[in-house]
């Protein structure tokens, strides 16, 4: 069965796109935890991080150069946040790796 991201890469659920290209889709998230709060997701479906495989590598890395230049394109330069959630105890909610990107707003520490 389909993920809701997989939906969402297919055009079957619709979706606040800010980026996409061959790897990757940026949506913007329906539960902002903060001001800017957007997804990025790989096109390819892995599960979580835990499930990725030795060849998901170039595309682990364009996710987090994605998030950079959305980052850049949204003028988060005062600074944002980076998460992926893995598991139940990490608080993923859909089994389909993706990153947070979270900022215009000050962070603390620890999180959760």
């Amino acid at each position: 069965m389909p993920t809701l991201f997989e939906k969402i890469i297919a055009r079957e659920i619709p979706a606040q796109i800010e980026h996409e290209d061959e790897l990757c889709i940026v949506i913007h998230d329906i539960q902002p935890q903060a001001p800017v709060h957007v997804l990025v997701i790989p096109k390819k479906p892995i599960p979580r991080v835990a499930e990725a495989e030795d060849d998901d590598g170039a595309t682990l890395g364009h996710l987090l150069l994605t998030a950079r230049d959305v980052a850049k394109k949204l003028n988060l330069s005062n600074g944002f946040r980076v998460v992926i959630n893995n598991g139940p105890d990490g608080c993923e909610s859909v089994p389909h790796l993706h990153v947070h990107l979270l900022g215009q707003r000050q962070m603390q520490w620890p999180p959760g």
